[in-house]
């Protein structure tokens, strides 16, 4: 069973995505809240599987709410809702530690499909939609880093390879093709790329990367459909 916390400040809200997630076996909401402030009790007391979080909220918002939770280890994943595709805010809540975001108007299917998939531990994110939020991310983010983070020099240049790849919004499927190898193979590099730079998901691999200087902006990269 996945435990769901559902945060917004809208009661109408809450009682829509409680609604919807109702008729879903495997799904529990067990708590929520209505404030950032409130989250952070709740979510802190309850340690849900997956948060889903809205960003904009009196008290403390749900971006500062996103930061202080990953700040303090909670072992919750959040998905980030948003009234507008692309929020502005979004990539700083993906910058804060959130494994994805989620439209508020997505179909019930969508909602739950949207908690499986992170609550099993992947980002939210589909690669067309990471390739947009690439897009946009980068336009807004801040300039690498002048000294890159010691933990690249972990990776072994396949790795560093895999992780140039993900950052362009490639599938495992697309990378497979890429550097001919199984998908197996891309599977194990990907979990070796997260585990050895402390990253959560492929989402922030994606931010990281261009923090780090590992891909510029402007460089479109590989395209694996020509492969």
């Amino acid at each position: 069973m996945t435990s769901v916390v559902i945060v917004d400040d809208q009661g109408m809200v809450r009682a829509g995505f409680r609604s919807l997630l109702a008729s879903e076996p495997d799904l529990d909401v067990v708590g929520e809240a209505a404030n950032g402030q409130d989250a952070l009790e709740v979510v802190t007391r309850l340690v849900p599987d997956v948060t889903l979080m809205d960003i904009r909220m009196p008290v403390l918002d749900g971006l500062a709410a996103t930061r202080r939770l990953v700040e303090a280890g909670v072992a919750t994943r959040v998905i980030v809702l948003t009234t507008f595709d692309l929020d502005e805010y979004v990539f700083e809540a993906l910058r804060a530690g959130a494994s994805g975001f989620l439209l508020k108007d997505a179909p019930a299917e969508e909602l739950a499909e949207a908690i499986r998939v992170v609550a099993a531990g992947d980002s939210l994110l589909a690669p067309q939609v990471t390739r947009r939020v690439i897009d946009a991310f980068v336009g807004r983010a801040a300039p690498p880093r002048t000294t890159p983070d010691g933990r690249l020099a972990h990776l072994t240049p396949r790795e560093l390879e895999v992780l140039r790849l993900l950052a362009r919004g490639l599938s495992n499927q697309d990378i497979s093709r890429t550097l001919f190898v199984s998908e197996g193979t891309t599977k194990t590099h990907v979990s070796n790329v997260l585990a050895k730079l402390a990253l959560r998901d492929r989402v922030q691999a994606v931010v990281y990367a261009y923090e780090n200087g590992v891909v510029v902006a402007g460089d479109p990269g590989p395209d694996p459909s020509s492969g």
